[in-house]
């Protein structure tokens, strides 16, 4: 998956979860939860929902790899 697709996903995906979320600013590196509302339910949502987006099955393990833009961009690029 290209990077652009990548992010692109990632975003409308966090805006249904987290409509309030200012995405135009998000930092790639920093976790989410860092820079915007964003609870474990929160959370848990977008991981299913990515999920269902990506048409893959996400190891609770490789939850906290989700955490920021840059880990989706990595551990979605060879999907």
């Amino acid at each position: 998956m290209r990077e652009e697709d990548i992010d692109r996903i990632v975003r409308d995906l966090l805006r249904q979860v987290a409509p309030e979320a200012p995405l135009e600013s998000l930092e790639a590196q920093r976790p989410f939860r860092d820079q915007f509302q964003f609870d474990s339910v929160d959370f848990l949502s977008f991981i299913l929902k990515l999920e269902e987006a990506a048409g893959i099955k996400i190891s609770e393990l490789d939850y906290p790899a989700l955490s920021s833009l840059r880990g989706c961009r990595t551990y979605l690029k060879d999907v």
